[in-house]
């Protein structure tokens, strides 16, 4: 059946990334065959949870990990869990005056929007956001100097979303967190290194599943083995409003596992499957594009398109008209206010490229045609 028929719905071409707004990412065929065995089957879940957890913490060597249904999830579980110390009062009263301890400090450049603020998701788990240190800057001391005994736990936040110049590293995060006897929690969610983040002895290690690894719509928790039950506990409070399903756990279990066995594209072959669309674009007046890397270091590259001042129309008009078209092509936004737009090439095939590629070329012409000019 055609879904985009039946339900009328525009055709996308994800050009953006591992994005929320666009459904993430595409399942392989393992993944889907293990969600449909954990639709048709029935299972004791709390064991289910447990156990999947549990080996693939093993396949990292990490003392435990849980899965939850999504990145921030995890991170409103995790707070909760740290505040509440397995307290089942707590459980079942998370926001009570009885508990004190709920300020959870981060850098002040951490304290992004991703789709939605991450102080959102700290204080629905019962923190107190704390900031520490400036917007272009935040170091150990900034840190240390913010914590008091109502101090809970110290969040980092590592993606491309936040601050990256004169920022602490985790490493130095990690030393204040324990120094003072705190616990650190890293929020990964888009990273693709599964083992560097557990080997530090981080506590808590939060990743979407739908992202790197591209599993289905969850998350995944690692971390100390008492913290994790202690995150586990949270679907009996307030994770009740967040708990995956039996074929979500199954699919996300199944595709960390095919992960970690596979080779994944590397920098090298990612450049290489980007060369006809740069030299493409390079061809179109007024567009200047070459290979750039992700900002946060990632092993990710991309055709960065700039915009100059002889296009016939602006980075926005042709991100607008891009998203407009059918199929609707979606790009990388965020630095598209200084004329630049970038095409992330993940998820995209080798006939989508040409669409995008031909897309823009027309949109460009089309404006040079009807005398539009920049707003």
């Amino acid at each position: 059946m055609d879904y985009y028929k039946k339900y009328n719905l525009k055709e996308v071409i994800n050009a953006s990334g591992k994005m929320s707004i666009l459904g993430v990412s595409k399942y392989s065929e393992n993944v889907i065959k293990a969600q449909k065995f954990g639709g048709q089957q029935f299972f004791e879940m709390e064991d289910l949870v447990q156990k999947t957890g549990q080996y693939i913490a093993k396949l990292v060597d990490a003392e435990d990990s849980t899965i939850v249904s999504s990145a921030s999830a995890g991170i409103a579980q995790s707070v909760a869990a740290i505040i509440g110390k397995g307290s089942h009062y707590h459980l079942y009263h998370p926001y009570t005056d009885r508990v004190t301890q709920r300020e959870i400090i981060l850098p002040k450049g951490h304290n992004v929007d991703y789709g939605t603020p991450i102080e959102t998701m700290i204080e629905l788990g019962g923190g107190k956001v704390v900031e520490a240190g400036y917007a272009n800057m935040c170091s150990s001391q900034h840190i240390a100097s913010m914590i008091t005994p109502e101090t809970a736990a110290i969040l980092y936040v590592k993606s491309h979303h936040t601050v990256q110049k004169s920022m602490l590293s985790i490493k130095e995060a990690l030393q204040v967190a324990h120094e003072h006897q705190l616990p650190l929690i890293l929020d990964a969610a888009a990273e693709e290194d599964l083992v560097t983040y557990i080997s530090k002895g981080i506590d808590l290690v939060i990743y979407s599943g739908a992202k790197a690894f591209e599993g289905t719509s969850s998350g995944i928790v690692f971390g100390k083995t008492e913290l994790i039950e202690w995150v586990r506990l949270q679907s009996k409070g307030i994770g009740r409003a967040m708990k995956i399903g039996k074929e979500n756990i199954l699919g996300l279990a199944t595709a960390i596992e095919d992960y970690i066995e596979q080779d994944n594209e590397s920098a090298e072959q990612m450049k290489k499957r980007l060369a006809p669309l740069v030299e493409e674009l390079n061809s179109i007046k007024g567009i200047t594009c070459s290979v750039a890397q992700d900002k946060a270091g990632r092993t990710i590259f991309r055709a960065k398109l700039m915009v100059n001042d002889e296009a016939p129309l602006n980075a926005s008009q042709l991100v607008e008209e891009l998203k407009t078209g059918n199929p609707a092509i979606y790009t990388r936004e965020y630095e598209m206010n200084n004329g630049i737009i970038e095409f992330d090439i993940r998820a995209v095939t080798k006939d989508e490229m040409l669409k995008i590629g031909t897309r823009v070329k027309e949109i460009v012409a089309l404006y040079e045609k009807e005398g539009k000019i920049h707003e």
